[in-house]
């Protein structure tokens, strides 16, 4: 349930551009253009030629990059600084699959897209590259972009700080009631009520990657005990087991885990009913984490004090959700790491990973595929 975990990487999550030889069913050779080469599609290079040295270049001229741009009005990453260096070609989801073989790199920047799910089984030559501009991989990963030869990395380190902060904001908001509070001034009704203290309070935090540390410390400097669970316990991360045992402890349960198949679905009717009576919820990660119809039920039959959700298995959520009206549910569309400057900060991240890459250097923020998370804290 861990965003990171230990142990080696083998394979592709190892950092390094794959080598220049295609693999079994490529239909095509390297990149006539690009400076590294692209993925067959599959795992495997041909036995009697050595790999190329990552970014070194597969022919003259520059490589292909192409962005899967997100719905208007998002604007597209800045980009300027690869002018000389790299072809820039644009696609949404109806023309990706047709772009896809021209690409060395792919930048996701549609991060809520599924289109790479269904565009990369395709036939062709695939990208050596993929970068998401997310922290997540599963809206992108694929078996078949799983066992090729393709490098995958993410947006690790965007969006540890902002998400801490607003968990922490959600905190304070359900310990002061502030939601009510502002319902109240609507409506012009003045009712005293007594709010909860802050410190001294416990959370349990669930996910153990950079998002999940963040949020860790930006509670214990609010006077929060705060505990991690991870994948694998550790100095500093209880493992599964103890999460029950923590749950039913915590005043604050805060979800920043990545969906694999081990946490899909983690928060359910058990796991609400663990929890105290005074409990809060609150999840950042990914919606598909939660059973919404138990968490509504939890917060209906008073399971639960109040819950937070910054991420929903349907997006945008749907106008006739029960989500809307649930009981201290407060509900926000998918904001909690997008502060002012962000996609800014997503394109010179790209930009600086564009320079490891055709420099020949390991790649950071490289994701094992077959975790779906980058490993190694």
């Amino acid at each position: 349930m861990s965003a990171v975990s230990e142990g080696p990487v083998s394979g592709a999550a190892s950092g390094a551009v794959p080598g220049a030889g295609p693999g079994p069913g490529a239909s095509g050779s390297t990149a006539s253009s690009g400076s590294a080469p692209r993925s067959a599609g599959a795992p495997g290079t041909a036995p009697d030629e050595p790999p190329a040295r990552p970014g070194a270049p597969a022919a003259p001229g520059v490589p292909t990059v192409l962005v899967l741009d997100a719905p208007a009005p998002a604007p597209p990453p800045r980009l300027g600084s690869l002018t000389g260096r790299a072809r820039v070609l644009h696609a949404d989801e109806e023309t990706l699959a047709d772009k896809l073989p021209e690409a060395d790199v792919l930048l996701v920047w549609d991060f809520l897209s599924h289109a790479v799910r269904h565009a990369w089984p395709g036939a062709g030559p695939r990208p050596a590259w993929v970068h998401t501009a997310s922290a997540g991989v599963d809206h992108l990963l694929c078996p078949e972009l799983a066992a090729s030869d393709a490098v995958v990395t993410n947006a690790r380190g965007i969006f540890d700080e902002p998400i801490a902060e607003y968990v922490a904001a959600l905190v304070l908001a359900l310990a002061k009631d502030l939601p009510r509070t502002l319902d109240l001034q609507r409506e012009r009704t003045w009712r005293h009520r007594e709010s909860r203290r802050v410190a001294g309070t416990r959370a349990c935090v669930v996910g153990s990657g950079p998002i999940g540390r963040a949020t860790v410390r930006t509670l214990k400097a609010l006077g929060v005990a705060a505990v991690l669970v991870g994948r694998t316990p550790r100095t500093g991360v209880y493992g599964p087991d103890d999460l029950d045992r923590l749950l039913a402890r915590a005043d604050w349960v805060v979800c920043a885990a990545p969906l694999t198949d081990d946490t899909r679905g983690m928060f359910d009717e058990r796991r609400f009913g663990v929890m105290q009576p005074s409990a809060c919820f609150i999840n950042v990660g990914r919606g598909q984490l939660v059973v919404e119809d138990d968490l509504a039920a939890a917060l209906s039959k008073r399971w639960i004090a109040g819950a937070a959700l910054d991420v929903f298995e349907r997006e945008p959520l749907p106008a006739d959700s029960p989500l809307w009206s649930a009981p201290g549910l407060v509900v926000s569309p998918h904001m909690s790491g997008d502060t002012v400057g962000w996609r800014d900060e997503l394109g010179a991240q790209f930009v600086s990973l564009f320079g490891q890459w055709e420099a020949g250097r390991p790649l950071t923020n490289v994701v094992d595929k077959k975790r779906g998370y980058v490993p190694g804290h």
